[in-house]
């Protein structure tokens, strides 16, 4: 079954989210995604608060940037949350927007090595080994978590846009995610490219399947795609084909199954910045759309 997700952006401030997230919880949503964009909420203090205030939503981040982060404080600060949460918590990684991370002094010269580094790490630290690296930047030395998470390793899932990040997800990650500038086709290549990742380092079928979650630019009432376009072209996207959708829930559950078909497992409506009405546009999702999604 499709999972239907909605975004709670951090334009919004902290405080709005916990009306949100109960709202997510009261109304059926399967997931409630949150990001860690500089410079605004923190994706793990967010994300706890989300699931305490929460039943059964689950909640995903997406993403945390790992030039911000030591290895072991994401594996520390993920294991918790499996375990308070179990089942719940989504976390998934990335190397992060690269002038961001050059605002902070964080930037490094390889990016995507440096995500390669902290994926493998981040797993096996997870799975309840102990770890000793010495890599260009991950370096660990004798180091295992005295609280991993219960039962099969908990999934790690990475963000990537282009062919190289795309094959290294599927390398090195339990998982895919997407971002709103990604059509059908995009989904199907990036598909394609994840798969030949997991072929490049033998993980075959026994590996298990291998998620992918896109997010979709998402607009409902009455001036629906006009805030649609506005976006697109914010973002510089306009051009792409069949990108984001406009209109009621039936339009939007036929955009949801388009991408579904191309390969996603997860759907996340992602609302135009600048969306009237937060708590609306999260009840739209789940009681209008997610109704219409097989």
């Amino acid at each position: 079954m499709t999972r239907l997700g909605a975004v709670f952006r951090p334009q919004l401030a902290p405080e709005r989210l916990r009306s949100v997230a109960r709202l997510a919880d009261d109304a059926g949503l399967d997931e409630l995604w949150l990001w860690e964009d500089c410079f605004r909420e923190g994706g793990i203090s967010t994300a706890a608060a989300a699931l305490a205030w929460t039943e059964r939503v689950r909640v995903g981040v997406g993403l945390l940037p790992v030039p911000l982060r030591n290895v072991a404080i994401t594996a520390m600060e993920a294991a918790s949350l499996h375990r308070m949460f179990p089942g719940r918590a989504i976390l998934g990684v990335g190397h992060g927007v690269q002038d961001w991370m050059g605002q902070v002094g964080a930037r490094v010269e390889s990016p995507v090595t440096l995500l390669r580094e902290h994926l493998l790490a981040l797993r096996a630290l997870l799975a309840g080994e102990r770890v000793t690296v010495d890599g260009r930047y991950v370096k660990l030395d004798d180091v295992a978590l005295d609280w991993p998470p219960d039962g099969p390793p908990s999934g790690v899932l990475a963000g990537a846009t282009g062919p190289r990040s795309l094959r290294l997800t599927g390398e090195a990650a339990d998982g895919t995610i997407l971002t709103a500038s990604t059509n059908a086709e995009g989904v199907r290549k990036a598909r394609q490219l994840v798969e030949e990742g997991r072929a490049a380092a033998g993980r075959g079928a026994g590996a298990g399947h291998h998620p992918v979650v896109v997010y979709l630019l998402t607009a409902t009432g009455p001036d629906a795609a006009a805030r649609l376009h506005a976006e697109l072209v914010a973002e510089g996207v306009e051009s792409v084909p069949d990108l984001g959708v406009a209109g009621d829930a039936g339009a939007v559950a036929k955009a949801v199954e388009r991408l579904v078909e191309a390969g996603a497992d997860s759907v996340v409506l992602q609302p135009t910045a600048d969306e009237p009405d937060p708590e609306g546009f999260v009840r739209f999702a789940a009681e209008e759309v997610r109704p219409l999604v097989p």
